[in-house]
């Protein structure tokens, strides 16, 4: 089932223009927390597939032990090798404060591992975006960090997470899901036990679910919604993608995801756009939107490389991706890639 028309026309009322009236830094300023030893691809590809959809900065906020590798890979990035394991939460805490209030997004988990002082600092600066208000995206270990500790993004209804299928089982088994709950429906009653956070879930159809009940007075001042406000939604994505699932596609769904919300920042304080599209609509959009675009390059990227397909080769499908679904045009990817839309 194609996704539903009027979703696809307020995604692009979140597109920013171009036209030439933004400046550097309205089409999303993008931060990616993870990379430590052992993990320096997976921070990249999120971080990079930020820019190649179209943000207009992409952060790393790493280990001093991913930095080397992360820069080596792209000029393009901003790292900060802040995440030492030899500081304190309170030591770090006014530097990551004052770095995360000039983005408009937190990707948190590519590449992040499961070191005490990893999720210590992750668990920091989720709190951070909290307290700014700003828009997050939790894959990988964040997922596993949250399933520890719920009260972390229980009823945050601006955050996205992305679980694979053994990550939502997980997650599923910390909320007290009933299993004998259908599975299509499941991820909207993940939703609902994380108090409305929007839950993606990946598969052979991706399933963007955000289900909130009514927000309290704590809930409206938190999330920055009206008090009562409540949303039941739920949108299947079955645009075909690639037959082969490589590792680290998962990292460019969460950089799209994550830079599609920075864009909702963005058109949220007035940058660009209208208004009409309330914030509380923004992560499902974002999910949405994200998912076609990651599913449709690794269609591409498969179509060309077959069996051998590997996550570099989606990177530059992003653009052709993105045309093919939103055109080429001044809301559209803005230059021709010699394929039309859906």
């Amino acid at each position: 089932m194609p996704v539903p028309k009027h979703i696809l026309n307020q995604i692009k009322a979140l597109i920013p223009p171009l036209n030439g009236s933004l400046h550097k830094g309205q089409s999303g300023r993008v931060g990616v927390l993870g990379g430590a030893l052992d993990y320096t691809g997976a921070p990249f590809f999120a971080s990079i597939s930020a820019l190649r959809i179209g943000a207009d900065l992409s952060h790393v906020i790493c280990s001093p032990t991913a930095a080397s590798a992360i820069k080596s890979y792209s000029p393009d990035l901003i790292v900060h090798p802040i995440l030492r394991e030899d500081q304190s939460t309170d030591q770090l805490k006014s530097t990551l404060d004052s770095l995360l209030s000039r983005l408009h997004v937190l990707i948190v988990g590519p590449g992040l591992g499961r070191e005490d002082y990893m999720i210590n600092y992750a668990k920091l600066a989720v709190k951070i975006a909290k307290e700014q208000g700003m828009y997050v995206v939790l894959d990988a270990d964040a997922l596993w960090m949250i399933g520890q500790d719920l009260a972390l993004i229980r009823g945050y209804r601006r955050a996205v997470l992305t679980p694979n299928v053994m990550e939502f089982k997980r997650l599923s088994e910390n909320v007290n899901i009933d299993p004998k709950i259908p599975p299509e429906e499941r991820a909207m009653h993940v939703s609902r036990a994380l108090g409305g956070v929007t839950v993606l879930q990946k598969g052979a159809e991706d399933i963007i679910c955000t289900n909130t009940g009514e927000a309290s007075k704590e809930q409206a001042e938190l999330n920055k919604i009206s008090e009562g406000e409540s949303t039941e939604e739920r949108i299947v994505v079955d645009v075909p993608g690639g037959l082969k699932r490589c590792g680290g596609q998962g990292d460019i769904l969460s950089g799209s995801v994550g830079t599609i919300m920075a864009w909702g920042k963005c058109f949220e304080s007035g940058a660009f756009g209208d208004g009409s599209i309330p914030p509380s609509r923004i992560p499902l959009l974002a999910a949405v939107a994200g998912s076609m675009v990651t599913r449709t390059a690794s269609r591409r990227a498969f179509s060309k490389n077959g069996r051998g397909v590997v996550t570099q080769d989606m990177i530059p499908e992003i653009g052709g991706a993105f045309a093919e679904i939103f055109g080429e045009g001044e809301k559209g990817w803005g230059a021709s890639v010699g394929e039309g839309k859906l």
